[in-house]
């Protein structure tokens, strides 16, 4: 069936359409062009004729004009509009007239950078001399790019770890640096965002030692601040591209917001089977369709229903995720791309710029956490003509339900901040190490923008530099980059072992971060939509031992989390709450697991998870309530209130700060030891925080606002997941507090 008539079936089918809050269609777009330049090199003026490319979209002739001048630029147009040929041309056009020149790329994934290289080989010109630099790659490989390599495409971690300390290796790269490509700058965010803003400073501060002044350029997807994430990032202020002058077919916006099974307790659909049903639809009329999951969890279950539910087709349906071999997800991608694959369901890590083709079908599993990721997802699917169709199918999360009844937050918003914060003092630290051992530092000196004097003094008091001379000098064994993660606050990944039938196999890897929640003992964990169950955790050996399952259930871990205020740096009284911006002291630990059965989602057993608690000092924000607020309750009432309340600010919050749901901790409190007020803590998920309690602090009005309409709005009757909470306490002594909260600050 032809996709319009598939969706003009949709618009009629009673039975879909009365679940749909929003159907918007963004219409086609002619593209924009402007002629090849004329001094462009002959073996690239030949490339594009072969690809029959014979006009530039204007925002490639753009970039070209702004970057062949010597300005630094970035780059910010839709998905598949030719970001790549914008950067690759003026780079590519200066090494090929300048035997002396040379580029580093740096993509957030290696998957990324094998995708580019196939680009740039595509040109034909071997004196480029391009070589990809990652953990990947083979020794003797590695010593040829040193000393032969023009182009280097690597990722932030390997140019942290594997180049800038070994620098006097490469030479001839710093030597004549002329360009550093920066892609998918909107990646760069949180705690990866800080960490790389400091990468860049120690790249630009060995250019400098080699006498080379290399441009930045860099692109990224929508952003409401990208001049000001370049700026944060590089130190420098760049040229903004951001009119498209590429074509778009014809796109179908589609919220799908799921039926309630019980109305009077708001509970709907669940969105994992929902998504399943929906694909279904489109994979069985042979339209490659992706489905966006939320987890590694949710990738596997919708992944095995996909094989289930369509049997005919289940060796064309893949799934795609962190802890996948390199082989496999690269024989995903060719699939992908060759059309062999009809369907794949992938966490975000095919979010980004993958070379997969078009697909016709772009499903998210629930909202992808910001609006920059929706767009980035629901760009996904389209070709430049033909017609593509991106749905969102909402959870019962309170995030997800005031996105259903707020569709034009996704269409008619800005797409939020980009937020990272390099003052982190564990990040700096850690990076003014590694810059150290790279270089000696002048007692003055900066690292990029950051005064780091009494950062030097700390080191040397902690015998890890020493002062001679006017400079500090590394003087530890150790090699630090290799201890430090930029990715997270631990550095390294736990392995996975399958053990079955006595076989000794590598089947996947996990952040230790995740493993309290992912691998302890008697876990399912589920790779590839087969079932294992976790036999042994050594912590020691950072290995996990698993072996194959067929039981009808998943597991999922609870957390428990104690808070301890440390310092409080801000505070505010509005009267209803007193607001804190503080330094805090976070303990958690896993303590039991819900065994979860496939189909029913019932729980049907539980087990305790023996694993030691983890602790974090970061930033947090703090509302005290106000006694008055919780007068005439029992204490066991005021408890469940505030849980309620902590619940639907957590979910709320990421409407307002770019981050991921699970980037936000909470806890409460009934009588918050320093403040003895009743209390709610919103909390940064990772040591010296990353300026998300900063952002909340800001906005905390907009926050209590933006609460206070999701429970009005909710169509249940008493209380439910999708406002007050799982544990459903009284919806109208939560809409009253708010309410009182509100009233009470402004009056």
């Amino acid at each position: 069936m032809d996709l319009n008539l598939l969706l003009e079936s949709l618009r009629e089918d009673p039975a879909f359409i009365k679940n749909v809050t929003y159907w918007g269609v963004s219409r086609k777009k002619k593209p924009e062009y402007s002629p090849l330049p004329e001094s462009l090199h002959p073996i690239l003026s030949d490339y594009l004729k072969k690809s029959g490319i014979k006009k530039l979209y204007t925002h490639q002739a753009e970039a070209y004009r702004a970057i062949t001048s010597q300005k630094d630029t970035v780059i910010v147009t839709p998905t598949a509009s030719g970001k790549t040929l914008a950067y690759n041309l003026p780079v590519l056009d200066t090494l090929l007239k300048d035997k002396n020149s040379r580029a580093i790329y740096l993509f957030p994934t290696k998957a990324l950078s094998q995708d580019q290289i196939k680009t740039i080989k595509d040109v034909g010109a071997e004196d480029l001399r391009l070589y990809i630099y990652d953990g990947d790659t083979p020794s003797s490989v590695r010593q040829i790019a040193r000393k032969e390599g023009r182009l280097i495409v690597t990722n932030p971690d390997m140019l942290h770890s594997g180049i800038l300390p070994n620098h006097p290796k490469w030479v001839k790269i710093f030597d004549g640096l002329k360009y550093i490509v920066i892609d998918e700058l909107h990646t760069y965010r949180g705690i990866f965002g800080s960490h790389l803003a400091h990468v860049i400073s120690r790249l630009l501060r060995i250019a400098r030692f080699y006498n080379s002044s290399p441009i930045i350029i860099a692109t990224s997807a929508t952003i409401q601040n990208p001049k000001e994430l370049f700026t944060s990032i590089t130190g420098r202020d760049p040229v903004l591209i951001d009119k498209s002058g590429a074509p778009q077919g014809e796109k179908h916006y589609i919220i799908y917001n799921p039926p309630f099974v019980d109305p009077q307790q708001g509970i709907r659909r669940g969105v994992v089977l929902e998504s399943c049903r929906v694909a279904r639809r489109f994979i069985e009329e042979g339209y490659q369709t992706i489905v966006f999951a939320r987890s590694r969890l949710n990738t596997e279950i919708i992944l095995s229903y996909l094989k289930q539910w369509i049997p005919a087709k289940r060796n064309q349906i893949e799934g795609y995720r962190g802890g996948y071999l390199p082989n496999e997800r690269r024989a995903i991608e060719r699939g992908l791309k060759e059309g062999s694959i009809l369907g794949v369901v992938s966490t975000n890590a095919l979010e980004l710029g993958i070379d997969i083709g078009g697909m016709d079908v772009s499903i998210m599993a629930g909202y992808p956490g910001s609006v920059a990721s929706f767009h980035q997802q629901a760009g996904r699917s389209g070709r430049k003509v033909s017609t593509s169709v991106a749905i969102l199918i909402t959870s019962n999360s309170p995030l997800d339900q005031y996105i259903a009844a707020h569709p034009e937050y996704l269409i008619q918003k800005s797409p939020e901040s980009a937020l990272i914060n390099p003052k982190n003092i564990y990040i700096l630290v850690d990076q003014v190490k590694c810059a150290a051992f790279e270089l000696p530092f002048a007692e003055n000196e900066k690292l990029g923008d950051e005064e780091i004097a009494d950062v030097l003094e700390y080191l040397e008091d902690k015998n890890v530099l020493h002062r001679e001379g006017g400079k500090y000098h590394w003087q530890e064994r150790s090699y630090p980059a290799e201890n430090i993660s930029l990715r997270s606050a631990d550095s390294g990944n736990l392995v996975i072992v399958d053990m079955t039938d006595g076989g000794r196999r590598v089947i996947g890897e996990v952040d230790k971060a995740s493993v309290p929640v992912l691998l302890y003992e008697n876990a399912i964990y589920i790779h590839g939509s087969q079932q294992y169950i976790v036999v042994k955790l050594d912590w020691d050996k950072q290995v996990a031992y698993v072996e194959q399952s067929r039981v009808n259930y998943y597991t999922d871990a609870e957390t428990k989390t104690d808070i301890k205020i440390l310092q409080h740096n801000k505070e505010e009284d509005a009267r209803a709450y007193r607001v804190f911006l503080s330094d805090v002291l976070v303990r958690t630990v896993a303590v039991k697991y819900k065994k979860i059965k496939f189909g029913t989602h019932e729980n049907v057993g539980f087990g305790d998870i023996n694993l030691p608690p983890t602790e974090m000092h970061t930033r947090g924000l703090i509302l005290g309530f106000s006694h008055e607020l919780f007068g005439g309750l029992e204490r066991d009432e005021r408890e469940k209130l505030l849980v309620s309340i902590s619940h639907l600010l957590q979910n709320i919050a990421p409407l307002y700060v770019m981050t991921d749901l699970r980037d936000i901790g909470v806890a409460e409190n009934l009588k918050q030891p320093v403040i003895e007020l009743p209390s709610v803590i919103l909390y940064d998920r990772y040591p010296g925080g990353i300026g998300l309690s900063d952002r909340l602090f800001e906005i905390k009005a907009t926050l209590l606002v933006a609460a206070a309409e999701r429970v009005s709005e909710c169509e249940c009757e008493n209380g439910c997941p999708s406002c007050v909470g799982p544990e459903r306490y009284n919806k109208d002594l939560v809409k009253k507090f708010f309410q009182d909260v509100i009233t009470r600050s402004i009056y």
